[in-house]
């Protein structure tokens, strides 16, 4: 693993890239990072799941991500796709769980065998009885009405201590948070896969978004992957 950017490091500890910027949230909000791959093409996901396009390196990072997030996000159309279970590394950040829904496995691992409770985010029209299920494995969070208010929830987080929020896609649930100006960091892996299919792309929104403009923060290169790092730009910038 090299770092190309901002500087030249041939033999590179992720944790000099990534660990050592400091992580402080705006607006009442935590510091939201996103972690995404894809391949060349734009895929997000090969028949439905990322391991066909994540190497060493992107897991590497992938665990780093982990260790330096207060709690992980990720929508419920991913947690069924790749068949999540908790984290199991320490700190053992708890898992978060956007659906308006309730369409889970309520007896998979990610709620039973969690070190921390499973949170699951959804909004006051779900239905009580599924709520009511959901209750008795999870720690059940509304906000919103007709769907999930994820300023609010955001808010909910940083009144709870949690100061860093790592958002594991899916490509909907980051669609959502950027249409809602809320990302404040992308580490993005292309991977050197050229994928086609309808596998959806890294971001979809709905509607279309006006471009959002990062900041490059730095560029790592491993058995060509390439792994970057995005920065929301200062609002004088």
């Amino acid at each position: 693993m090299r770092q190309l950017l901002p500087f030249q490091v041939d033999q590179l500890d992720p944790a000099t890239t990534y660990a050592g910027s400091s992580r402080r949230g705006r607006n009442g909000r935590p510091w939201v990072m996103a972690n995404m791959v894809a391949s060349v093409d734009g895929r997000a996901a090969v028949d439905g799941r990322t391991a066909a396009l994540s190497g060493s390196a992107d897991r590497a990072v992938f665990h780093l991500l982990r260790s330096l997030a207060d709690i992980v996000l990720v929508g419920a159309g991913t947690v069924r796709a790749e068949g999540y279970g908790p984290v199991r590394a320490a700190p053992y950040p708890p898992v978060a769980v956007v659906t308006r829904s309730l369409d889970l496995d309520w007896s998979g691992p990610l709620f039973t065998e969690a070190t921390q409770r499973t949170e699951v985010i959804t909004c006051s029209t779900t239905d009580p009885a599924r709520r009511q299920a959901a209750a008795e494995v999870a720690e059940v969070i509304v906000a919103g009405e007709g769907q999930v208010d994820l300023s609010r929830a955001l808010a909910g987080f940083q009144a709870r201590g949690r100061r860093v929020v790592l958002c594991e896609g899916g490509p909907h649930l980051l669609g959502e948070l950027v249409a809602a100006d809320l990302v404040d960091e992308l580490c993005f892996t292309l991977s050197p896969l050229l994928a086609g299919g309808p596998e959806p792309g890294l971001l979809v929104a709905s509607p279309i978004l006006p471009p959002h403009r990062l900041a490059l923060a730095s560029v790592v290169e491993d058995d060509g992957a390439l792994l970057l790092r995005y920065l929301r730009p200062s609002p004088s910038t």
